[in-house]
């Protein structure tokens, strides 16, 4: 098969489009026909070494950590899935015409969504959702704070937090993002970059933090004594400035049952995450380059 591989850490440059071994489905696994690969941060940040301390690479390495496709074989003991079935998940070593992993990874997508789009939602909805679900203790009649809130993982937070009962969602972007207001399904919209409209926001009870530096750090006064700040960028550099805000920092995890309702959602509509552009995977070397320079939305490669 061909495959976006590296051979060390480093720039972008270093993706070959290449021939790679095939994948083999071992037992419990399945592998798929990959239609496109999602292209997250955590990419670059692996393709630089960020996560060889935790996760290092096996050189040649293939990245990826999205996927849909359709299931080509099975391996043995697989039940929940068969040959046919159109699925996505969030997986390894994607960036290629084949990936396999383990059959419990998947879920299937339903009709409705493009299978190409599909790759681009596994790690994004699931870490905005499970930062709400898994981490923030929502009660009915909380006030939730989301910031970043024109991407995916922000969105896919405030769509949560709507679902769980939070009696207000303020959605929180950049001047130039308010066009999109609509579509991010919060109660209300406001520009981080506009002092005013930031000095005028209350304390709530909890913020759903996606951003990272200055942002991050003028946040943690957004957030009433005893609130929780929940951050996917870990704990601002002023925590320890506010001893009564409970942080949290997230790490999301794998799981297909939640994905599967993610997918339903975003089918009906009732989360709208948006695509920015379809790139062949030949060219993801230019795909990584877009996603560092930055200003773009999210990217899928297409074998």
């Amino acid at each position: 098969m061909k495959a976006a591989v590296i051979h060390e850490y480093g720039p972008a440059r270093l993706l070959r489009y290449e021939d790679y071994p095939d994948p083999i489905a071992r037992s419990g696994e399945v592998v798929v026909k990959v239609a496109a690969a999602g292209v997250n941060p955590v990419d670059a940040i692996e393709r630089t070494g960020g996560t060889k301390d935790w996760r290092p690479l096996q050189f040649p390495a293939v990245l990826g950590w999205d996927l849909s496709g359709t299931v080509v074989k099975l391996g043995d003991g697989v039940t929940n899935l068969a040959v046919g079935d159109k699925v996505c998940a969030w997986a390894y070593h994607t960036y290629a015409e084949l990936c396999a992993a383990a059959a419990n990874l998947f879920a299937k997508v339903p009709e409705g969504i493009d299978l190409l789009d599909a790759a681009a939602y596994p790690l994004v909805a699931l870490t905005g959702s499970q930062l709400i679900s898994a981490v923030s203790g929502i009660k009915p009649g909380d006030r939730v704070l989301v910031s970043g809130a024109a991407g995916s993982v922000a969105r896919s937070a405030v769509y949560m937090a709507k679902k769980l009962g939070a009696s207000k969602v303020v959605a929180g972007v950049r001047k130039r993002q308010l066009s999109q207001a609509a579509s991010i399904g919060a109660d209300e919209t406001v520009a981080f970059d506009d002092d005013q409209a930031f000095a005028r926001l209350p304390q709530f009870d909890i913020v759903a933090n996606t951003v990272q530096g200055t942002t991050a750090a003028m946040l943690m006064g957004k957030v009433r004594t005893g609130g929780l700040f929940a951050s996917v960028t870990g704990p601002p550099d002023n925590a320890k400035d506010y001893p009564s805000v409970v942080v949290k920092a997230f790490v999301s995890k794998q799981d297909a049952a939640m994905l599967g309702r993610l997918l339903d959602a975003i089918a009906s509509g009732a989360l709208r995450l948006s695509i920015d552009r379809r790139v062949a995977l030949r060219e993801a070397a230019s795909a990584h380059e877009m996603v560092e320079k930055g200003g773009i939305g999210k990217i899928v490669l297409v074998p």
